[in-house]
């Protein structure tokens, strides 16, 4: 079996993806696998998962009544990251929509009780949530105008900034990279959103991806490990899949991110899950690690034929 086949050979929410990424497939049979998303796999097991509250484990970022430190990590079950996870799949919004508009009406951070779609504090947080919002029709003007006024000197994000901090963190800038260039694909964006991107993109490229601009250190070797899903977490296969929607053809910053990837390809041509995320989650996708990993080789590859 080769490496494409046994893509292929796999649940609709990633072989869809697989048809428009890395081969010649027409655009209406990729349609019709993308279709299969919301009734068929993991996407339709997501959605069974839904509470007759019209959430995820009745809460918006954690199931209600979570406690801290009850388990290694945190659960991956409650409505936001359970939506993330639906979108990397590649729902259709219109199959969704009363999910959606469920989640409109009656999700509320667990913050300070805010409006599920009108985000809450955390910059990492509202940056996804921003995405969410474009991708599934819902208006993020009012998120992305708080995310660019939040913008640091150093040009990226931090969820500590309320706190005092000063300095950008990579796992907060990227999350809202994603949010800002979802808004743009879907809405043209503004003159500010697309500055704000840039600017966070250029925090992320002056440091190779995953180095100090100070000392040219690594900032964190279990960045060097390439998960799925991600949720919040940086690394470098993320940030080479973003830089991929974002830009024709690559900075030549990222040259040592894009050698670090193809060196963790496999002589059998595959790359392997190598830092899971612990919590619970409604659908277990990946082997586990150290196994052969679909989500890592179809973003891999799809990622060198961007740079080659």
């Amino acid at each position: 079996m080769t490496v494409l086949d046994w893509l292929l050979d796999t649940d609709p929410g990633l072989r869809w993806q697989v048809l428009r990424d890395l081969t010649d497939s027409r655009p209406e049979a990729v349609a019709a696998e993308r279709a299969k998303v919301a009734t068929e796999g993991w996407g339709a097991r997501l959605l069974a998962a839904r509470g007759d509250d019209g959430l995820w484990a009745g809460g918006a970022c954690f199931p209600v009544d979570y406690q801290w430190g009850s388990a290694p990590g945190q659960p991956w079950t409650a409505t936001y990251p359970t939506l993330v996870l639906l979108r990397e799949l590649g729902v259709e919004p219109e199959a969704v929509r009363d999910a959606i508009a469920a989640v409109r009406d009656t999700c509320r951070w667990e913050h300070a009780g805010q409006r599920f779609f009108d985000g809450e504090v955390e910059p990492c947080i509202n940056g996804r949530t921003a995405a969410l919002c474009a991708y599934f029709g819902e208006d993020a003007a009012p998120i992305i105008e708080r995310l660019v006024g939040e913008q640091l000197a150093d040009g990226g994000w931090n969820c500590e900034a309320e706190n005092g901090s000063v300095r950008s963190s990579f796992n907060t800038t990227l999350c809202v990279l994603d949010g800002l260039l979802e808004y743009e694909r879907v809405t043209g964006g503004t003159a500010e959103s697309a500055a704000a991107r840039q600017r966070g993109e250029e925090y992320l490229l002056e440091r190779r991806l995953f180095r100090r601009l100070s000392t040219g250190e690594i900032v964190e070797p279990g960045w060097l490990g390439f998960s799925f899903p991600t949720w919040w977490h940086y690394d470098v296969l993320w940030a080479l899949d973003y830089f991929r929607l974002a830009a024709e053809k690559p900075d030549p910053r990222t040259a040592e991110a894009i050698d670090l990837l193809r060196s963790k390809q496999q002589p059998d041509g595959r790359w392997l899950l190598e830092n899971t995320h612990p919590g619970a989650v409604h659908v277990a996708m990946e082997d586990g690690d150290g196994q052969p990993s679909r989500w890592n080789t179809l973003r891999a590859l799809r990622v060198l034929d961007w740079a080659d």
